[in-house]
């Protein structure tokens, strides 16, 4: 009897030890239909997790990117979040699949980007609807407007912002960079300036996105959708009066977008307010952190500031009024400007 119940239990502990060993062996060793890149998978479910939401100090690449990188090169494999995922840092590769958008791929979202951004609406997002979009997007801040429009705006707004921070005892460049944005960015796509700026908030929300998306008190992505809907209830808010008043003569992108409800498929009152909200994060992250490492780099490199300023100098020189805003061919000819500039945004973490 003792015999017989051991033969059991050795039955099932090898059963457990077989169906466990095939199930890591399916984990590290994803199907494809074709041939996976170099990578590792890491721990079941788990994966590279931890070690991709470690706290880095640096400013240059990620370390989790970076040691990557170097033991795989630029296309690797790994598990992110309970994902299998390809990592690409190949600027030709990434410009193939882009193209291929509808066609050899379709576009996915993360979980907690999905719920930030509002999961019907990633759904709109593809196809006709997506070059509708992307069309009115450069509309409105493309290469001529910038030369037209936008370019004398950002002056008179930067030139104001500055004024008000040189009476301020200290600042911290990023916060009063994204109240800034904010301020402009609601200007040129709403043509309103709100009571309350939520910059400060905007800048921040991304960081939810970088975490599993628990929705419970405390969490940063609990936080982050707090932030959302503090954000989208202003959206919807200046969407509902805009409408009220429709037509307008503002010619801003909200005016186009209203006008465009019922013509285009998928165009609704939600995915107008929640596109408002996800452009104003696009203006605050991106250029809130550029600014606040140029000033950084800058201040560290004595010599790149001399010949920055000594640019800007020549520049106002050649003006036949030293007083004029900047034009377009003054914008054109801040080469080294232009350098600072690129360097800066190749130099941010992804």
């Amino acid at each position: 009897m003792e015999q017989w119940w051991w033969y059991l239990w050795f039955s099932i502990i090898s059963l457990f030890g077989a169906s466990l060993g095939n199930w890591i062996h399916r984990w590290r060793n994803p199907k494809c239909n074709g041939k996976l890149p170099p990578g590792s998978m890491g721990l079941p479910l788990i994966g590279e997790t931890l070690s991709f939401f470690v706290t880095s100090n640096s400013i240059d690449i990620h370390p989790f990117v970076a040691q990557r990188m170097k033991r795989y090169g630029s296309l690797f494999k790994t598990s992110l979040a309970g994902r299998p995922v390809v990592v690409s840092l190949d600027p030709d590769f990434n410009y193939f699949v882009l193209q291929q958008e509808d066609k050899l791929v379709e576009l996915y979202y993360m979980d907690s980007l999905a719920k930030l951004v509002h999961q019907d609406d990633m759904k709109n997002i593809g196809g006709d609807f997506h070059k509708y979009f992307r069309r009115v997007i450069l509309s409105h801040f493309g290469h001529e407007p910038l030369k037209h429009k936008l370019l004398s705006q950002f002056e008179d707004v930067i030139n104001h912002e500055l004024q008000d921070w040189s009476k301020l005892p200290q600042v911290d460049l990023k916060h009063q960079t994204a109240s800034m944005l904010f301020n402009t960015a609601s200007k040129i796509l709403m043509s309103c300036v709100p009571e309350e700026n939520l910059g400060h908030d905007l800048s921040d929300i991304l960081q939810g996105l970088m975490t599993f998306p628990v929705y419970f008190p405390g969490t940063a992505f609990y936080k982050c959708l707090k932030k959302k809907e503090k954000a989208l209830k202003l959206t919807s808010g200046v969407l509902e009066e805009r409408m009220n008043l429709y037509p307008t003569d503002k010619g801003d992108l909200l005016e186009k977008m209203v006008g465009d409800m019922g013509k285009e498929a998928g165009l609704t009152k939600q995915f107008v307010s929640h596109a408002l909200f996800g452009l104003l994060i696009a203006t605050i992250e991106t250029i809130a952190p550029t600014i606040t490492l140029a000033a950084k780099y800058l201040l560290d490199n004595p010599s790149a500031l001399q010949h920055l300023t000594e640019e800007h100098e020549r520049i106002v020189k050649k003006r036949e009024d030293a007083k004029s805003g900047v034009s377009w061919d003054d914008y054109k000819s801040m080469t080294f400007t232009h350098y600072v500039i690129s360097f800066l945004g190749s130099s941010e973490e992804p």
